[in-house]
């Protein structure tokens, strides 16, 4: 289907890989796999022919179609999520407007005996069947069910793109080429913004393609779920095997000691043949024997080894400075939106030297409380502080907010104060940040390397507390454990928001379950979570879930009739924009208080600064009361 031969590309001078060959067949589900940086969505930018290489072939059948799932992508504003992914069929598109074109036409023509009146009726009949073919009474359907599928509900439907967050964007991007009927699929971490319900999904709907699949992911599950070939990008060169990522691993592992085996016995071979010639070579009666023996060495192959790339991030957490016994306690925490309420007296003590695991459902209030924790949200209930507490906290869209035209030592060094200004470069380095690398602008980097860079911008402020939420998007593998192990020895106090069992594993001395607005203790690590949940892992949790969600969902349709719906759904787009702009409006409100209570004077001489405040306040419980009324409306309707 797709033939790749001796393709090479550089940077800077410097072969990013080089007279590279492989071949992708029907069928074939690639996972490409590789540290952040060796070049993994730089190959899927050349098989999409986005880039070109700079040397070598790529040949593929004609009418080939290629969709490709980047990590960065731009989206038209004003649509909604449905029209968005009905971008994903083109051609049924247009034909529905040259229908719609033809039927207008015929509407308000009189002229029924005439040619062109009966051409029309032609053409509408041509259009008709061709629309019929190419599944145009399906797609709405088809299109409904994919984006269930990855976790958006109904009333999201009708939702503009432009109120969704990066990752809900990024899904909707899936969705649309999972809908295009792509021969060869491209993702480039198809899983770091979904949730565990939704990559169980996806590895179905993936298990199931016809096509090439070709996946960049660090994910060693998904990986060995879904995948049936694993092509390694390492130091300019390819490791291309017929097994899923951990078996790939074993095989790689295996080849590698038979070399060293085999290159051992090669070099003492070579040793004793060269000891033989340094002796016969000084006796005349000799020196035909140590020619031919000469000529023997010159004939031999040597055995090489596979090179390892073992660079690694060399990451130090250290504690600023010790803080008191009890560094946060919570009592009564609750955060809600109207009647809305994600999370409800919440009653929590973390000690000095705790490491804490948040798990549970996208939507259940870890990232809200991780963020209530470093006082980003407003909230009900007290949250207090220990004593000399301070709090790192990475988000888990912290990339993000690193600003694309800088350079990484740029980025680095405008966020550094007098004492750390030194140590930067020195900081870069134990991320692999170096030489002439530091001069890149982070528009160019990877995801993983972006999200080493913020973890290194992180370091330059002081803590004793870290809040993590999803640090592992994005990074490598070898990355991760890295970073594990970083984690594991810090000596502070840990709260870890995470999806991935493999990174919690033996992390962790409590964990905390998110569920229906409260939390839940587990005196231990995840795996003693998960045997009292009875279950082998975070998954099945979600399998659990899911199905007594999809009982649920099927006696409420019962009951509604399609109109309800259709209301249901308008009054929850209602429901979700109302939310929004009282969120935005107790920051606004927040942050006033703040100013009155740390510079008075100065805050109350801005023009009207009573008369806005106290607009603000009547906006707000005028809001509320709205929330309340579309609410009740929700709830009288089924």
């Amino acid at each position: 289907m797709l033939n790749i031969h001796n393709l090479s590309i550089s940077f800077g001078g410097e072969y990013l890989f080089e007279e590279i060959s492989f071949r992708l067949n029907a069928g074939d589900r690639v996972g490409l796999v590789g540290k952040n940086g060796a070049g993994k969505s730089t190959m899927l930018r050349i098989l999409s022919k986005e880039q070109e290489s700079d040397s070598g072939q790529l040949a593929m059948d004609k009418d080939v179609k290629i969709g490709f799932l980047k990590q960065d992508i731009d989206f038209v504003e004003g649509r909604t999520v449905l029209d968005e992914s009905y971008e994903a069929f083109t051609e049924i598109k247009k034909i529905e407007r040259e229908i719609d074109a033809i039927n207008v036409q015929l509407a308000e023509r009189t002229d029924y005996e005439s040619d062109s009146y009966s051409q029309l009726i032609t053409d509408l009949s041509d259009h008709t069947h061709h629309y019929e073919i190419l599944g145009g009474y399906n797609y709405q359907g088809e299109t409904e069910r994919v984006l269930l599928g990855l976790g958006f509900q109904p009333d999201d439907f009708d939702r503009l793109t432009d109120t969704f967050s990066g990752g809900w964007r990024m899904r909707i991007e899936l969705a649309k080429l999972l809908l295009q009927n792509n021969d060869i699929l491209l993702l480039d971490e198809p899983t770091n913004h979904l949730d565990i319900e939704s990559i169980i999904w996806l590895e179905t709907f993936l298990k199931g393609y016809a096509g090439v699949v070709v996946i960049v992911s660090h994910d060693k599950m998904f990986l060995d779920n879904v995948t049936n070939r694993t092509i390694e990008i390492s130091l300019g060169r390819i490791y291309d095997y017929n097994k899923p990522y951990s078996k790939y691993l074993v095989l790689r592992k295996e080849l590698r000691e038979q070399q060293l085996a085999t290159q051992k016995n090669q070099s003492k071979q070579i040793e004793q043949t060269e000891k033989l010639i340094e002796k016969f070579r000084a006796k005349a009666s000799k020196a035909s024997m140590a020619q031919s023996l000469i000529k023997k060495l010159d004939k031999i192959d040597r055995i090489e080894v596979d090179e390892d790339d073992n660079a690694v991030m060399n990451v130090r957490f250290p504690v600023s400075v010790q803080p008191g016994k009890v560094v946060i306690e919570a009592d009564g925490i609750g955060k809600r939106y109207g009647e809305k309420v994600i999370l409800q007296d919440i009653d929590l003590l973390v000690e000095r030297g705790s490491k804490i695991a948040f798990v549970g459902q996208n939507g259940q209030g870890k990232s809200t409380l991780a963020k209530i924790i470093i006082d980003e949200l407003s909230h009900d209930g007290t949250l207090k502080l220990g004593h000399n507490v301070q709090i790192g906290y990475f988000a888990q869209n912290q990339s993000e907010y690193l600003d694309g035209e800088l350079t990484i030592l740029e980025t680095m060094v405008n966020a550094a104060n007098e004492k750390t200004r030194s140590r930067v470069r020195d900081m870069l380095g134990s991320f692999l940040f170096r030489g002439d690398e530091v001069d890149k602008k982070v528009k160019v980097l990877s995801g993983g390397e972006r999200n080493r860079l913020a973890l290194c911008k992180m370091l330059l402020e002081p803590f004793n507390v870290l809040v993590m939420d999803e640090p592992t998007n994005h990074l490598d593998i070898k990355s991760k454990n890295v970073l594990k192990e970083a984690l594991r020895s810090f000596e502070g106090t840990l709260i870890l928001v995470s999806h991935d069992r493999d990174f919690l594993q033996g992390m962790t001395n409590t964990v905390y379950e998110f569920k229906d607005r409260k939390i839940k203790e587990y005196l231990g690590d995840i795996d003693f979570y998960l045997e009292q949940r009875k279950v082998a892992d975070l998954r099945e949790i979600e399998k659990k879930d899911k199905q007594t969600k999809s009982v649920s969902a099927t006696k409420v349709d019962a009951k509604q009739s399609y109109e309800d719906q259709k209301k249901v759904k308008s009054l929850h787009n209602k429901l979700s924009n109302v939310e929004s702009k009282i969120n935005q409006l107790e920051r606004d409100i927040k942050a006033i208080d703040q100013n009155l209570e740390s510079d008075y004077d100065t805050t109350v001489a801005s023009p009207n600064f009573f008369e806005n405040y106290e607009k603000k306040k009547v906006r707000l419980q005028k809001l509320m009361k709205e929330w309340e009324e579309v609410q009740e409306t929700i709830e009288a309707l089924g």
